[in-house]
């Protein structure tokens, strides 16, 4: 893509982040505006940018990132990609100005934990309404997918565990948080994206997920990529677009049944 073109899509997207981020301020349950909305979730108020097609509402897809924010192209591509797949996209931005801040200026992993403690449940909270709303909103129902990198991986698992609401999962480099693998009674179809190198979720985190949604019924794969914890989000690598291309067609196939 030239510069020239570029300049418009990144103009159209500030333009949609900004008119949500004055929703965000006024704390509206769920008012649209531009491409994007603001919802008062249980968690709090949550900015949702969207990139859908006019008309009937498709299929969706929400996406979570991980501990720095949308911040990286990458997720431009995914998103991209997954509207020319059929499928409406929601970046949820559940990492409010202050997490972002926060997790930023913390003095390492222990920290960025501690503080992760205390407000995943909102988090999760957070994601479970934007997919209910989502679900039914507007018209009839549709199929609702997740797609979740790192930080954002464990948040989606957590919201999708035993949830109906929710018709697939695409999960890279993370899952579960600690103790939610003893609540799980079900997940949805599921899809494991994972580095072999990833040092900070390894890949056994990924194998164990894997088998636990084996026993519970499946189905669940685990697709393995050279390199490590943040390939995914490196943008228009070999690897990355690999990466993309599989959650992609997961993404499509579960939710067009």
């Amino acid at each position: 893509m030239s510069t020239s073109e570029a300049k418009p899509i990144l103009l159209t997207r500030l333009a949609s982040i900004v008119v949500s981020a004055l929703c965000y301020l006024t704390l509206c349950d769920a008012t649209i505006a531009a491409d994007g909305f603001t919802m008062s979730t249980r968690g709090g108020p949550v900015v949702v940018e969207g990139r859908k097609e006019t008309g009937t509402p498709r299929p969706a897809v929400v996406v979570l990132s991980g501990s720095a924010g949308f911040r990286s192209p990458a997720y431009d591509e995914i998103a991209e990609a997954l509207q020319s797949a059929g499928l409406d996209v929601y970046l949820v931005h559940i990492l409010s100005p202050t997490d972002l801040k926060r997790i930023a200026d913390a003095g390492g992993a222990k920290e960025r934990l501690a503080y992760y403690a205390t407000r995943e449940t909102d988090w999760i909270a957070a994601v479970k309404d934007v997919v209910a709303y989502l679900r039914t909103t507007p018209g009839p129902a549709r199929k609702v997918g997740a797609l979740g990198i790192s930080l954002g991986a464990q948040i989606a698992a957590a919201a999708t565990v035993n949830n109906a609401n929710v018709a697939a999962l695409v999960l890279v480099d993370g899952g579960l948080p600690n103790g939610y693998s003893e609540t799980v009674r079900s997940l949805p179809p599921l899809l494991l994206i994972w580095g072999r190198a990833d040092q900070t979720f390894p890949l056994s985190t990924g194998r164990k997920l894997q088998k636990l949604a084996d026993d519970l019924g499946g189905p669940a794969d685990l697709d393995i990529y050279e390199g490590p914890h943040d390939f995914f989000l490196k943008s228009k690598t070999q690897e990355s677009r690999a990466a993309h291309d599989s959650a992609v067609k997961f993404l499509r196939s579960q939710l067009s049944k």
